[in-house]
């Protein structure tokens, strides 16, 4: 079993975690344990942010264990999400214009991609897109530059043959400056629009409640958690992450199958 490494020599006053692969297990659920701490800092008052790739869709039986301050950041950092309200408070996505350069850059650069944009409202999906994740959740599907009439908080680049590293190099190239590309599983490529990360959005939340960097503890196990993990005062890698994160991170919890997350904060907070 891993253990943890060295501990913070003071308590966060905020925590942000990753989802899929971090806090969550690998059955897709959040253990017992990993419930009681999270309501355990809710009760005293230290905010609990998810920050997550996963789209709105994705989140319903994720928001109970948000806790009171109720804001979670969402599509890699795109989406600010009111958990109390239900309310979307802030949406930075790529606008068609811009987005359909981006699109008409990779697909010469890799001819076979194919591309789908996640909104506020769902997934939209051209017509060779393949939603192997989603199990047809698409809400519409035809040609993007009639389907993209709202802001995409993610366009979704799918191409399942190509060598995955030089389909990340391939789309990281023809995208250049224009978005923010990243990834969490092979053979999807996530781009953002210009400036949205995690971290980015997350800075913005701590902020608003007053705390500094220095003060926040993350957790994250994909190298799109890896600006949040740099930002953070005291970042922590899950022992299951991607070689890339482990490296960055310097501290290293126990897995998500471990209850690694909860187990560090039970160390932190003397839970």
């Amino acid at each position: 079993m891993t253990q943890p490494t060295t501990q913070p020599t003071s308590r966060p006053r905020l925590v942000a975690t990753d989802l899929d692969g971090t806090l969550v297990r690998s059955d897709g659920t959040v253990s017992p344990r990993t419930a009681e701490v999270l309501a355990a800092l809710d009760a005293s008052g230290v905010p609990v942010v998810f920050v997550t790739a996963r789209p709105l869709r994705w989140m319903e039986q994720i928001w109970p264990m948000v806790g009171a301050h109720g804001i979670a950041v969402v599509s890699n950092g795109a989406v600010l999400y009111d958990v109390t309200h239900r309310e979307v408070r802030e949406v930075r996505g790529l606008g068609a214009r811009e987005g359909l350069a981006v699109v008409q850059a990779i697909a010469a650069a890799v001819p076979s991609a194919t591309f789908a944009i996640e909104c506020v409202d769902g997934l939209r999906v051209d017509e060779r897109f393949v939603d192997v994740d989603g199990a047809g959740e698409e809400t519409a599907r035809g040609p993007l530059a009639e389907l993209w009439t709202a802001p995409a908080v993610k366009l979704l680049v799918r191409e399942l043959d190509a060598d995955p590293a030089e389909l990340r190099r391939l789309v990281g190239d023809a995208v250049g400056e224009a978005a923010v590309p990243t990834w969490s599983v092979d053979h999807l490529i996530e781009i953002s629009a210009p400036g949205v990360t995690k971290a980015a959005t997350l800075a913005r939340v701590a902020a608003e409640l007053g705390v500094a960097a220095r003060d926040v503890v993350a957790f994250g196990d994909m190298p799109n958690d890896l600006p949040m993990l740099a930002w953070a005062g005291t970042p922590y890698a899950v022992a299951n992450a991607h070689p890339d994160v482990l490296r960055a991170a310097g501290r290293v919890a126990p897995s998500n199958d471990e209850d690694g997350v909860a187990r560090i904060l039970e160390g932190i907070y003397g839970l």
